[in-house]
Order: structure tokens, then C-alpha cells, then sequence
């Protein structure tokens, strides 16, 4: 299943907490800033984006749950 929504970080906690959330489940799944793509697992990739604006992210999981649990960032 591939999905794409828009999400935001507020803060570091949630970028951290996104991290520990994210690595739990299979596929594959990017963070896309303008035109700047990074494998959204990467921690530090993440803060090399710009986090002041909703960042895009593609999913392709097979496991609904991930989109549950990322619909807490979602804007």
C-alpha cells in the first residue's frame, strides 16, 4: 500500500519519537523538503531538512498500522 500525507514536527521530542516509531515497521519510506529527499529513518537526515514547513512523506507499506501511528504527525 503507498501512501502520502503531509506531516510536521513541532519539536525534537517529536522528531525523536517519530524515529523510534518509524523503525519498527517494513517498507519503505522518504521525507521529502522542496526538492531535498531523505530516507525518513535517517534521524539526522531529518534535521538536514527544513523543519519550519510541513514535510512530505511517502510510505509503501503492506502494514496499515504505520498510518495510524503517523497520522499523529500529520497536517
Amino acid at each position: 500500500m503507498k501512501k502520502t500525507m503531509n506531516i510536521r514536527f513541532e519539536s525534537v521530542d517529536m522528531v525523536e519519537k517519530f524515529s523510534r516509531e518509524i523503525a519498527d515497521f517494513k517498507g519503505e519510506f522518504d521525507l521529502i523538503s522542496g526538492r531535498k529527499t531523505i530516507d525518513a529513518r535517517s534521524f539526522l537526515g531529518i534535521f538536514s531538512l527544513d523543519l519550519s514547513r510541513p514535510l512530505v512523506l511517502n510510505a509503501v507499506t503492506d502494514d496499515a498500522r504505520a498510518f495510524d501511528v503517523f497520522s499523529y504527525y500529520q497536517v
